[in-house]
């Protein structure tokens, strides 16, 4: 398994069905970006592979998500996250999203790995709401509700997930209710997903492991010549960073620098979920994804 020039440009957990045959690859992972370490230009070389993409827009500007988008008359955020009019992970959620982020098979993934997976967008919804971007948190948080995403919550239910909880969620950002308001139904929604992490089980490793590729695909997409092209993609990345965190505190064998080292990749977002004028350079999330990987228990 490759890395990019450290990373695939898919998951190979994902996009098979064969996901035990990718386990023992998926730990080769760190070591092939910790060869790529040992030359030089690391950081230049992944803003170039970024670069090289044609696919991605050249950019779709923090304009797209301006609070004047849901100023009296217009839609709101639910609504217009829903038919895919806002810029950003918009164009996964038309042309992807419902399968996983820049076109994942979810509904192939095993139950922990799907969670996690739904967490991520969870916690960057609940992350861009708190800082008083309901306008971007929207479609982050149709995730645990809507018809689009069902597919990553088939068998959650009997686990304890209660959707409920997330449609009070989407009802108040909806109504244009600040998060400071609801921020008891917030709490409650993380603990919910929590809860189903706890019953839900999975090797605690693998599963930031499927995090930290998810998060290098995501990120690599995000960014195009050194600027952030795709703001739901660059989320997404920031959401899987803290699921790889709350997966790490619930392991027995953690070794003592495993959080540290996730905590350095989370600070990679310097206004968190917020998007910014310069973003840092894929060549270092990269690196610091590996530097996960290599802290992880075989």
């Amino acid at each position: 398994m490759q890395w990019g020039w450290a990373f695939p440009t898919r998951n190979p957990a994902i996009e098979t069905t064969g996901y035990e045959m990718t386990r023992t690859t998926k730990r080769w992972t760190a070591l092939g970006l910790g060869t790529a370490l040992l030359g030089t230009g690391l950081a230049a070389c992944g803003e170039q592979a970024a670069a090289d993409r044609t696919d991605q827009p050249a950019a779709q500007g923090e304009a797209e998500f301006a609070p004047e988008a849901v100023a009296d008359g217009a839609e709101t955020p639910l609504a217009a996250a829903a038919s895919g009019e806002m810029g950003g992970e918009g164009e996964g959620e038309g042309e992807g999203e419902g399968e996983g982020s820049a076109g994942h098979g979810v509904d192939a993934l095993p139950v922990p790995e799907r969670l996690a997976f739904m967490s991520g967008h969870v916690e960057a919804g609940l992350a861009l709401y708190r800082a008083g971007r309901p306008e971007m948190a929207a479609r982050h948080l149709l995730h645990p509700v809507s018809e689009t995403h069902a597919a990553e919550r088939a068998g959650l239910d009997p686990l304890g997930f209660e959707p409920a909880l997330f449609e009070e969620v989407s009802a108040a950002l909806d109504e244009g209710r600040p998060a400071t308001e609801v921020e008891p139904q917030l709490a409650a929604a993380e603990e919910n997903l929590a809860l189903v992490a706890e019953r839900a089980g999975g090797d605690p490793a693998e599963i930031i492991r499927f995090l930290m590729d998810t998060l290098a695909e995501e990120y690599q997409v995000a960014i195009t010549e050194g600027a952030i092209s795709d703001p739901g993609e660059y989320q997404d990345a920031y959401g899987f960073a803290v699921v790889a965190r709350d997966r790490a505190e619930a392991m027995t064998d953690a070794p003592d620098d495993l959080i540290a080292a996730i905590d350095e990749l989370i600070a990679m977002w310097p206004e968190g979920a917020v998007p910014v004028d310069e973003p840092t350079p894929v060549g270092r999330v990269l690196a610091q994804a590996s530097t996960v990987g290599f802290r992880l228990p075989e």
